[in-house]
């Protein structure tokens, strides 16, 4: 397994990250960076590119099950984790924070659950899959969800369905933003509405991610 690690080891806090579809938490390294320079144990791994709406079920359950495993790995055994990820992502963190996804089958998924996840920061997560009734009902960890108003891929209606979950649920819509305004470097062709300053506000999430991962323990 190949991971991206920053910060102190052996933490009693970690958080453990979740790239999206393309899979290189590179794309969100100053935030990374950020939570490691201020005592975060950050472990990221990496994964292979996701073909959109065709990645096969075994390319998607891949991704909670490689999170599982780089902490398995690299965390220590009785650390508490907060969960941090970007659309699909914030799918697989939910997905080990108890939540159940439901295929185009129309069938459940088994997916892995971690019970040492305490807290989600989770941005324009892919959470249609949790629709169903009841999907949501194990996931107790508090919530920091953002959604960025002008998302198409992962519309704001999907980050507002995490309310139903029997948990501490904040959801902040970011004007202006779209789907890729949460990432430091955003794939190629893909730019900002005019109007909305993406280094202004990563800096800020950067910053109220960080209050939310200390808020752990305290």
């Amino acid at each position: 397994m190949n991971a991206l690690t920053l910060g102190p080891t052996g933490q009693e806090r970690v958080v453990l990250f979740a790239a999206g579809a393309g899979g290189d938490p590179e794309r969100h390294r100053p935030l990374l960076e950020h939570l490691a320079d201020h005592g975060c144990q950050v472990i990221a791994p990496r994964f292979e590119r996701l073909n959109g709406r065709d990645a096969t079920p075994a390319e998607l359950l891949a991704r909670p099950r490689g999170l599982k495993d780089a902490l398995d790995r690299w965390a220590s055994p009785g650390a508490a984790v907060v969960a941090v990820g970007h659309s699909i992502g914030g799918w697989a963190a939910l997905c080990l924070a108890g939540a159940t996804p439901w295929g185009a089958d129309g069938r459940p998924l088994e997916v892995p659950r971690e019970p040492r996840v305490a807290r989600l920061a989770l941005y324009a997560p892919a959470a249609g899959w949790f629709a169903a009734p009841g999907a949501l009902d194990a996931v107790t960890a508090p919530m920091l969800v953002y959604a960025g108003e002008r998302d198409t891929v992962t519309p704001v209606e999907q980050a507002l369905l995490l309310k139903g979950a029997p948990a501490s649920v904040d959801v902040r819509i970011v004007p202006k933003a779209g789907h890729f305004s949460f990432m430091n470097t955003p794939p190629p062709g893909m730019a900002d509405d005019d109007g909305f300053d993406r280094d202004l506000f990563l800096a800020g999430l950067a910053r109220t991610t960080l209050e939310f991962v200390t808020e752990l323990g305290r």
